[in-house]
């Protein structure tokens, strides 16, 4: 009958199970250095849209893009939500919070962050898209996903040692 003499197994159990117990704090790092690398994408994204100036209408809608007013609000209401951990998936959500200085009848403290940019991604009756997530998405995946990789493997580097 055949013999598998593995040494030294004690210590790699040992490892394995330090590393189940720390999987969260391993994971964390690589899931925000992604979510930073698709962050900063999507900001040059806000930068980049065109001013809009006017109003459109259904039969003749304006241009995509965002006025000056907009932009500001979106650049200082986007952010990266703090990590989740839901039934062993760790992530992180990106996305538009408050409210930017263009106040209305309809939106009196300012028009919701969310609303607008929703508005700019995928146009409205009286304005034209202007999509600035979808792309940044697109240009940023295989860097944010080579970063994940890199800082995890150094994370796990630091555990396995």
């Amino acid at each position: 009958m055949a013999k598998i003499d593995f040494p030294g197994i004690e210590k790699y159990q040992k490892q394995i199970i330090q590393f189940q117990k720390k999987l969260e704090s391993v994971l964390g790092p690589s899931v925000y250095e992604g979510a930073a690398v698709v962050a900063d994408e999507i900001k040059a994204g806000i930068r980049a849209l065109p001013l809009a100036r006017g109003y459109g209408t259904a039969q003749n809608p304006l241009p995509g893009g965002a006025t000056k007013a907009q932009k500001k609000g979106l650049m200082e209401g986007f952010g990266i939500a703090k990590l989740q951990n839901e039934k062993g998936y760790v992530n992180v959500k990106l996305g538009f919070d408050g409210y930017n200085a263009t106040k209305t009848a309809q939106y009196p403290q300012g028009q919701p962050n969310q609303l607008v940019a929703r508005g700019i991604e995928s146009g409205t009756s009286w304005k034209q898209k202007a999509p600035f997530v979808a792309p940044a998405l697109k240009r940023c995946r295989g860097r944010a996903e080579k970063v994940m990789d890199e800082t995890l493997s150094r994370e796990i580097e630091k555990i396995m040692k």
